[in-house]
């Protein structure tokens, strides 16, 4: 019997878990100890970030938040890796990118406490806003990057899936027309272990989640989704084909989701805690402080300072949001109809009524 063809997934990893190279052939980017400096307090600022808001819902001052952290690398990797024109379609936990792109830290915190101006963010206007729908997201993407195409325009579509995303026919059919048109789309997978509660194993039987951009005809490699420096390489060498004409590709990153999977999730209920705690050895931030302080570019003392800052800054971004002015009732109804339907009109007018009545008489 003839083989017809055969595949292989490469896997991509410089750092290590406890911050040493494995590979000596660092990117050219990796190189400037600066630039590896920033990468590593974006997601410190992430990071902080990310506490203090799952503090915010803890209080009730936040409605149902989904946490990042863990998955800071593969955020900020993209967040840096993408030039203003490209597109980001992201789904609704890359905070780092979207930081990284203009979004303020105020307009996620409003996002998440209900307020759909938040949607309505710093930074490119063309990027999308996020979407909890699981993987519709990729959809975008595929029609951003047939447009760049069609005109003729070096601008590439950065989407971001999770695991479970994958298992999704919007997955399945923005890559299949990436592939069959040489769509400039970059898809990357950050493969967290868990589509909320169900695990990985049981989601797919493939090997590996990046030989499914394969069947695609898509470039496919799986990194070390905790060593930004990995995430970052190969997203720079995928946007790079895509620019020029190449076609897209599909990067998994695989990571772990140390936090539970929202807010309103209880992760305890479908995770041994020795598996949470393994995964605490191999997390991003770790590896790269311990690489920086091991080559005299960074200190124990200048990580505190810079955890102070980075606080300080998330406070004066929680206090904006918290003192940002609720929409008045009457906002649900006045931006989706051009003419409003005569039952939604009949409940704006009760709304209003409602809204109108004194405390105790509701």
């Amino acid at each position: 019997m003839s083989v017809v063809a055969s595949f292989e997934i490469e896997y991509l990893q410089y750092l290590d878990a406890e911050g040493r190279l494995v590979r000596e052939d660092l990117p050219e980017f990796a190189r400037d100890p600066k630039a590896l400096i920033e990468l590593y307090q974006h997601m410190l600022f992430v990071r902080v970030f990310d506490g203090k808001a799952i503090a915010l819902q803890r209080t009730g001052k936040l409605g149902t938040y989904a946490s990042c952290l863990g998955m800071e690398a593969a955020h900020i990797a993209v967040g840096s890796a993408m030039q203003e024109d490209d597109v980001l379609a992201p789904m609704y936990r890359e905070y780092g990118a979207q930081f990284l792109r203009g979004v303020k830290p105020r307009e996620a915190l409003l996002y998440w406490g209900g307020d759909e101006r938040g949607n309505d963010f710093s930074g490119p206007a063309h990027d999308f806003a996020w979407s909890v729908p699981i993987a519709t997201q990729c959809l975008h993407a595929a029609g951003a990057a047939l447009a760049f195409k069609i005109r003729k325009e070096p601008r590439v579509a950065v989407t971001v899936v999770g695991d479970g995303g994958t298992s999704k026919a919007d997955f399945y059919g923005a890559i299949n027309v990436a592939g069959a048109m040489t769509l400039p789309l970059v898809v990357l997978i950050v493969n967290n272990q868990y589509a909320i509660s169900v695990p990985r194993r049981l989601q797919t039987g493939a090997q590996t989640l990046a030989q499914k951009g394969i069947a695609a005809g898509l470039e496919s490699i799986q990194v070390d989704g905790n060593d930004v420096i990995a995430v970052r390489a190969a997203l720079d060498h995928a946007i790079l084909r895509a620019r020029h004409g190449h076609g897209g590709s599909v990067i998994e990153a695989v990571t772990y989701r140390l936090s539970d999977h929202t807010t309103a999730d209880d992760a305890r209920r479908y995770r041994a805690d020795e598996e949470v705690k393994d995964a605490w050895a191999r997390e991003p931030l770790k590896r790269l402080k311990q690489y920086l302080i091991a080559h005299g570019a960074w200190s124990e003392a200048e990580d505190e300072a810079w955890k102070a800052d980075c606080a300080k800054r998330v406070d004066a971004e929680v206090n904006a949001y918290l003192e940002t002015r609720a929409q008045p009732v009457a906002a649900m109804f006045d931006y989706t109809y051009a003419e409003l339907p005569a039952d939604l009109a009949r409940q704006k007018q009760q709304a209003l009524a409602l809204e109108n009545l004194p405390p105790g008489r509701e």
